[in-house]
């Protein structure tokens, strides 16, 4: 054990912390949290940034390619988004991407060719000053065929994520991947430091949301806070917040947490400020 430092007790390193002492509890906005009024077009999504800061106080960004899916490349469009954002003083965290091929495709040429449609978004995430790109494990086969296709695949983009000191991170996000001890196997088969999960609170069907939280968060370099509905004490209705950030919290993750609504029975601005309320809520009492 490491020793003591001047003035230092036992009682005192294990007493519980004071409010004070506690770390602030850090919240980010995934972009997919206003996605009807950007599909809508009733937001661009140049003004993502300034919607996040000034409308809900939020200066930490999550951003999803398919709002600006042809943009990855334009040099023009993607200065003025940064610069849009420095404006406000918010940072751009990760981008997640969909819609470029299956990472554990079958097809070994395709499956390459998934791996160099992610680059464009890895170079974009780095001009941002991103940390990671998200990304799917999507695959076909067996566990084990899929694992090993996915790992491949995912191996490839994190060597080249590397190069740009960006992470690679996988999402539980349906298929297998939403079942946590798979993407843990997928996780130590890979085995590179920059490859990593970011555990959703949603995307379970068969698989206990609580258990796989807890076996991805050792790999979790992000967490994705999902809300859809909420009773009148303000409690997300299909998660236990409390006993889902205990979990997060007690892995040691002091990292941001992403908030992502998805429902429907409140709007957008709604669901996000009551997610938001309700992580700056339990956060102090479980860390």
């Amino acid at each position: 054990m490491a020793a003591l430092g001047a003035g230092a007790s036992l009682s005192a390193l294990s007493r519980p912390l004071r409010a004070a002492e506690k770390p602030a509890v850090k919240i980010s906005l995934a972009e997919w949290s206003l996605n009807k009024a950007l599909f809508g077009n009733r937001l661009d999504h140049l003004d993502f940034p300034k919607t996040a800061r000034r409308d809900y106080g939020i200066s930490a960004i999550e951003l999803v390619n398919q709002f600006f899916m042809k943009k990855a490349k334009d040099q023009a469009y993607l200065r003025d988004f940064k610069s849009r954002a420095d404006g406000e003083g918010v940072k751009i965290m990760l981008i997640m991407c969909d819609g470029e091929g299956e990472l554990g495709d079958a097809d070994e040429t395709k499956r390459l060719k998934a791996v160099e449609n992610h680059y464009q978004w890895a170079e974009a995430a780095k001009f941002f000053g991103c940390h990671s790109i998200r990304v799917n494990a999507y695959s076909k086969g067996t566990p084990d065929e899929q694992r090993d296709r996915v790992a491949d695949g995912l191996h490839r983009l994190a060597e080249f994520g590397a190069k740009l000191g960006l992470n690679v991170i996988v999402e539980n996000h349906g298929g297998l991947s939403s079942h946590g001890d798979w993407l843990v196997s997928v996780m130590k088969k890979v085995n590179l430091p920059n490859c990593g999960t970011l555990p959703d609170f949603g995307n379970f069907q068969d698989y206990d949301r609580y258990q796989a939280v807890t076996e991805m968060m050792p790999f979790a370099k992000a967490v994705s806070a999902k809300s859809h509905d909420f009773d009148a004490q303000g409690n997300c209705v299909e998660t236990d917040y409390r006993r889902m950030l205990k979990v997060v919290a007690q892995a040691g993750y002091r990292g941001y947490l992403g908030i992502e609504y998805e429902g429907s029975k409140l709007s957008e601005p709604e669901g996000i400020r009551a997610t938001k309320k309700l992580i700056e809520t339990v956060w102090p009492e479980v860390i």
